[in-house]
């Protein structure tokens, strides 16, 4: 037993998760055939898997320092069928860890209710010339799931329920939610956010199902006088996030209010310099509509939740260890798989706290979160074998005949041997 350092499986270990890093991203930015995030999630981590552990087998084939000469000679084409039981291990570990992560417990309810509350202040007139926020609206009705149920509210000095929650489950209900935006027109007045917000929850209160989350979406340019302390305190109390979406905000009063109101509630704020984007502003909140994955941020009431938190950060340990113990697999090494594996359980559990307090919603952001989540997980990996000693493997015990002539074991078992003490073995 002995402690080593690979300084060259150390590099490759690292650049196999920076190469992880990318891929992992592009599956995440393209989600391929509308893959679930159970799948998705699998799928990240079998990534992982593959570029650690392709660095890593890559590293000591070249310099084999922690496995020796022999491991290189006689199981090195081994080895390498054994990684590919390393993605499928890292695959289940991470699916079953997402399917876990989530399930909704403590009474959260998955958001399913959509009241989109738009500014038709008279300031809009310049904001948005070309009523781009009603055509925003417009397609993303047209996208969202059968389940969905959404209302309209418009404000100016007035605020008006112009469309009740509704259940997509139907064409016929679409069709009529579409025609009611394309009726809607730019009015004069100021900017009642306050009134908005009010009507927005009777709408929401309207609903008699208990069991449904809702989310409000609210585009305003402008700012008005409103106390988030007290008349946000229903939205706090139900966990209903508002997410704001700022609109060419010359005054940063409004942004900063708009700011406020997503904060207090859980929600997201966007700032939007023009009007033509607002199209992939509200298809990028509806994609994050509730969304709770291991690899991004809470986007819905569990934001803060300490049981989620802990929750992301056992996952990450369970996968490090499986990353690890996948190692162990790959160079047949029982005392390499328990330094991997007490590595990775270690690495897990920090990479799940730069995930957990790391994660803020904004894309780039969210991304080097990760980047680095990876490169600690793998670095901690392949270091651990100077902190746990191991053995190479392929060392047995006397008996009879020196050590010297011993058969190799790549497992670390003792290697078997005749007994010269029976005539015909």
């Amino acid at each position: 037993m002995q402690r080593k350092i690979n300084l060259l499986l150390l590099l490759f270990s690292l650049l196999g998760g920076g190469a992880a890093f990318v891929l992992g991203e592009l599956l995440l930015d393209q989600r391929p055939y509308d893959l679930p995030s159970i799948v998705l999630v699998g799928i990240y981590f079998a990534i992982v898997a593959l570029g650690v552990g392709l660095g890593c087998l890559l590293a000591e084939m070249i310099s084999p320092i922690l496995n020796g000469l022999s491991w290189k000679q006689r199981y090195l084409g081994f080895s390498w069928k054994m990684l590919p039981l390393t993605l499928v291990l890292l695959f289940a570990v991470g699916s079953v860890m997402e399917f876990v992560y989530e399930l909704n417990f403590g009474g959260v309810k998955p958001v399913k209710d959509v009241v989109m509350v738009i500014d038709d202040s008279g300031s809009m007139m310049q904001s948005d010339p070309g009523n781009s926020r009603y055509k925003a609206a417009e397609s993303l009705v047209q996208r969202m799931d059968e389940d969905n149920k959404v209302a309209v509210v418009t404000f100016s000095q007035d605020a008006t329920v112009v469309q009740p929650l509704i259940p997509l489950s139907s064409s016929a209900n679409r069709e009529q939610v579409t025609s009611v935006i394309n009726s809607l027109q730019t009015t004069d007045g100021g900017t009642n956010i306050s009134g908005a917000l009010t009507e927005a929850m009777g709408v929401i209160n309207s609903d008699n199902q208990s069991g449904r989350g809702a989310m409000v979406i609210l585009l305003s340019d402008g700012f008005s006088q409103f106390d988030t302390s007290k008349e946000l305190t229903e939205y706090v109390n139900r966990g209903i996030a508002v997410n704001t979406i700022g609109l060419a905000l010359d005054d940063p009063s409004g942004s900063a209010l708009l700011q406020d109101i997503a904060a207090t509630t859980g929600g997201q704020y966007y700032d939007v310099t023009n009007a033509d984007l607002l199209g992939d502003v509200f298809q990028q909140i509806y994609d994050r509509l509730g969304d709770r994955t291991l690899l991004t941020v809470r986007s819905d009431y569990t934001a803060d939740s300490p049981y989620y938190a802990g929750v992301r950060i056992l996952a990450l340990l369970l996968v490090g260890t499986a990353l690890g113990v996948g190692l162990g697999i790959v160079f047949d090494n029982r005392h390499l798989a328990r330094s991997f594996g007490v590595g990775g359980a270690v690495s897990g559990l920090f990479a799940g706290l730069i995930l957990e307090f790391g994660l803020d919603g904004h894309a780039f952001g969210d991304a080097m979160t990760r980047l680095l989540a990876l490169l600690v997980l793998a670095a901690i990996i392949a270091l651990f074998t100077f902190v746990i000693p191991f053995g190479e493997g392929r060392l047995s015990r006397k008996r009879g005949r020196s050590a010297d002539t011993a058969a190799p074991s790549s497992a670390g078992f003792p290697s078997p041997r005749r007994n010269r003490g029976s005539k015909g073995f």
